[in-house]
C-alpha cells in the first residue's frame, strides 16, 4: 500500500505540484481511507519526506550509475537533467524542503548519498582540475546543471534548445566546463 500512495502521489504532483496536495484528496484517488494513508506516513510532510528520500536514492544511483557507464564529468551533469525530467515529481519536492521534514534520518542519509556521488563525480572524472576548490566547483556545477534542469521545466529554454534535453544540456555544460 506504501508504494501505491507514493505512486498516487507523483501522479497528483504531475498534475497540480506539490504544495496543493490534500491527504483527503490522495486518500480518494488511491482508493483508501484517510486514515491508511496517515498509518503510513503520519502527515503530509511524512508523506513528501518519503518522495523526497526516494527522489534523493534515486538521483544519487542514476549518478552513480553514469560516472560508471561514461566516466565524463559532462554526462554526470547531463544524467542529473534527466533525472529531473523523468523524475519531475520527486525533483519538485527535494527542491522544497519547506514541505518535508529534513532532519529525518532517511532523508539526510539519501541526500548524503546523493551529493558523494557528485562529489565523486567531481573529483574522479574533472582530472583533478577543482582540487583546491572541490566544494565550490561542486556547487557551481550543481547550480549549472539545476538551473537548466528547472529552466527545462517551467518551459523557458529558448526554442532553438527545446527539442533534445540532452543534447542542450551537454553544450550548456560543455561550454562552461571544457570552454570549447
Amino acid at each position: 500500500m506504501r508504494r501505491a500512495l507514493l505512486d498516487t502521489t507523483i501522479a497528483a504532483i504531475q498534475e497540480g505540484g506539490p504544495a496543493g496536495l490534500s491527504l483527503r484528496d490522495l486518500a480518494r484517488r488511491a482508493g483508501v481511507s484517510h486514515a491508511a494513508l496517515t498509518h503510513h506516513f503520519a502527515d503530509k510532510a511524512g508523506l513528501l519526506t518519503a518522495l523526497a528520500e526516494e527522489g534523493y536514492t534515486l538521483l544519487a544511483d542514476e549518478l552513480a550509475a553514469e560516472r560508471e557507464r561514461s566516466r565524463d564529468f559532462v554526462e554526470l551533469g547531463v544524467a542529473y537533467v534527466r533525472f529531473a525530467i523523468r523524475h519531475r515529481a520527486h525533483f519538485e519536492v527535494m527542491n522544497r524542503p519547506d514541505l518535508y521534514n529534513r532532519d529525518d534520518s532517511a532523508l539526510v542519509a539519501a541526500q548524503a548519498r546523493a551529493e558523494a556521488a557528485l562529489h565523486q563525480g567531481l573529483s574522479s572524472l574533472a582530472g583533478g582540475r577543482f582540487e583546491k576548490d572541490e566544494r565550490l566547483a561542486a556547487l557551481a556545477a550543481w547550480s549549472i546543471v539545476h538551473g537548466f534542469a528547472s529552466l527545462w521545466l517551467n518551459g523557458m529554454v529558448p526554442a532553438e534548445f527545446a527539442n533534445d534535453p540532452d543534447a542542450s544540456a551537454r553544450a550548456v555544460a560543455e561550454l562552461l566546463i571544457r570552454r570549447r
